[in-house]
Formats: C-alpha cells, structure tokens, sequence
C-alpha cells in the first residue's frame, strides 16, 4: 500500500469505516508508526480500527470527539465488493462472504457522514493506490 498524505489535526479523532476485508486494519498498520510517537508522546491523535458501519456507532464516536472538543475525520473505505471478498478469502480471520456482502451494503456515502458531523470525510480510493490482495 503506498500512502499519500493524509492530514490529521492535532488531536483528531480519525474513524476508518467499511467492510471486513476492505484494508482498513492495513491502512491503520501503514500509519501506526508515524503516529505512534506523536500519539503516545503528546496523545494528539486517535484512529479507530473498527467496521463503523452502524450510524449509532459512529454517533458515539462524534459525541466523544464533542465532548473533548476534537475535530473529526473519516476514512471511507470505498473499496469494491469484489476486491473486498478477495482480500478477505485470503486473511487469517475470513469472515463469511454473506457476512461481508450484508456489511458492504451499509457503506455510508461521503454525504452522509458529513451530514452525521464529520468535519472532513477521505475516500481511501483518493488517498491511496490500489490495495493488494494479502499474501
């Protein structure tokens, strides 16, 4: 995976929503060192590794970030469902294809987690190249 930039204000909460299988815990891995140091160092900023497909879910997410006062960010891990069943048939953890399908369909849209409240929303198909299937 190569990473273009992705700016996170001081003490962002960052959301990385989609499906199982959509490289959400790849992306987190690729960034964790860059922001391990500043994170731990000066507790600025939180990724949250987790589907976030449910609005209520993220609901929480935003009223925290509120409640401390910290802007918020999504990454919208828009990846087709084709190439999502292909990295997760080739996981360690491979959750069941319908389960993956059921929760591919609730991928918000860029419009509407602005509209829930995130200050700025990524698509991870502007922000990186390709994601390869794991080997």
């Amino acid at each position: 995976m190569s990473l273009h930039p992705l700016p996170l204000p001081d003490g962002a909460a960052c959301a990385l929503i989609g499906a199982p299988g959509s490289g959400k815990s790849t992306f987190a891995a690729e960034i964790q060192n860059l922001l391990l140091d500043a994170r731990l160092s000066r507790n600025l900023r939180v990724v949250v590794d987790s589907t976030n497909l449910h609005a209520h879910v993220r609901a929480g997410l935003l009223a925290r970030a509120r409640y401390w006062q910290r802007p918020t960010l999504a990454v919208l891990f828009d990846v087709p469902l084709d190439s999502v069943q292909a990295r997760n048939a080739d996981r360690g953890r491979i959750v069941p294809p319908d389960v993956v399908r059921d929760l591919h369909r609730l991928l918000p849209s860029t419009d509407q987690l602005a509209a829930e409240g995130f200050a700025r929303v990524y698509r991870i198909s502007e922000i990186v190249s390709p994601l390869p299937v794991e080997q």
